[in-house]
Protein backbone atom coordinates (compact mmCIF):
# COMPACT_ATOMS: atom_id res chain seq x y z
CA UNK A 1 0.00 0.00 0.00
CA UNK A 2 1.55 3.44 -0.88
CA UNK A 3 2.13 5.73 2.40
CA UNK A 4 3.82 8.72 2.63
CA UNK A 5 5.68 9.62 6.20
CA UNK A 6 4.51 12.79 7.39
CA UNK A 7 5.99 15.50 9.83
CA UNK A 8 6.82 13.91 13.16
CA UNK A 9 6.69 10.15 12.10
CA UNK A 10 3.24 9.56 11.03
CA UNK A 11 2.11 7.47 7.83
CA UNK A 12 -0.45 8.76 5.56
CA UNK A 13 -1.91 6.03 3.92
CA UNK A 14 -3.43 6.50 0.47
CA UNK A 15 -6.23 4.30 -1.04
CA UNK A 16 -5.32 1.96 -4.54
CA UNK A 17 -6.59 4.43 -7.95
CA UNK A 18 -8.92 2.37 -10.10
CA UNK A 19 -8.20 1.71 -13.26
CA UNK A 20 -9.19 4.46 -15.87
CA UNK A 21 -10.62 3.46 -18.94
CA UNK A 22 -12.59 5.73 -21.86
CA UNK A 23 -16.32 5.40 -21.49
CA UNK A 24 -17.93 3.94 -24.55
CA UNK A 25 -21.07 6.14 -26.08
CA UNK A 26 -24.51 5.42 -25.89
CA UNK A 27 -26.17 2.82 -28.15
CA UNK A 28 -29.07 3.81 -30.40
CA UNK A 29 -30.92 1.55 -27.76
CA UNK A 30 -29.62 2.88 -25.02
CA UNK A 31 -30.50 6.49 -26.54
CA UNK A 32 -33.87 5.04 -26.97
CA UNK A 33 -34.27 3.97 -23.39
CA UNK A 34 -32.94 6.83 -21.74
CA UNK A 35 -35.52 8.82 -23.89
CA UNK A 36 -38.53 6.60 -22.70
CA UNK A 37 -37.49 7.00 -19.26
CA UNK A 38 -37.52 10.98 -19.30
CA UNK A 39 -41.00 11.06 -20.78
CA UNK A 40 -42.09 8.38 -18.01
CA UNK A 41 -40.30 10.64 -15.46
CA UNK A 42 -41.74 13.26 -16.84
CA UNK A 43 -45.01 12.17 -16.28
CA UNK A 44 -44.94 10.79 -13.50
CA UNK A 45 -43.87 14.42 -11.85
CA UNK A 46 -46.83 16.01 -13.74
CA UNK A 47 -49.51 13.43 -12.44
CA UNK A 48 -47.85 14.01 -8.38
CA UNK A 49 -48.15 18.05 -9.18
CA UNK A 50 -51.46 17.62 -10.54
CA UNK A 51 -52.53 14.82 -7.43
CA UNK A 52 -51.28 17.66 -5.39
CA UNK A 53 -53.07 20.49 -6.53
CA UNK A 54 -56.28 18.23 -6.16
CA UNK A 55 -56.10 17.38 -3.22
CA UNK A 56 -54.84 20.57 -1.69
CA UNK A 57 -58.03 22.51 -3.60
Amino acid sequence: MPYTVEDGGRLNNFAQEPKVYEAEPPTQKQKRNFIILGIVGAVLIVGLIAVAIGVSG
